[in-house]
């Protein structure tokens, strides 16, 4: 299986973690294009125990970064951390899957 298919597969998943933290997949295949070139509209997202996304993972719209960045972002990949909102280099599914799963245990460690 490739990352992709990795990445599709887990579309629709939840997982409960500790303290009543939980996750949540989207994933869906798209034609490719300027602002999704990799094919993939995704979704990755920790929420509290009081159901409110905490970080977030995705290129599912475009955004508004509230940091001050020198280039302007084409494509719609971008983080949401509590109330920032900042460009995502995507490489891979699989580096986003690992870079998503390490923001999650680095605020669930730092919470």
């Amino acid at each position: 299986m490739n990352d992709l298919e990795f990445l599709l597969n887990l579309d629709g998943e939840v997982y409960p973690l500790d303290s009543g933290y939980w996750v949540k997949f989207e994933a869906k295949k798209v034609q490719k294009s300027k602002t999704v070139p990799h094919g993939v509209k995704y979704s990755l997202t920790l929420h509290d125990k009081r159901n409110h996304r905490v970080v977030g993972y995705d290129n599912a719209h475009s955004f508004k970064s509230s940091k001050k960045y020198a280039a302007r972002k084409e494509t719609l990949d971008h983080v949401h951390k509590k109330i920032d909102i900042v460009p995502y280099e995507f490489e891979s599914c699989a580096q986003l899957v690992e870079d998503f799963w390490n923001s999650v245990d680095y605020y669930i460690a730092n919470s």
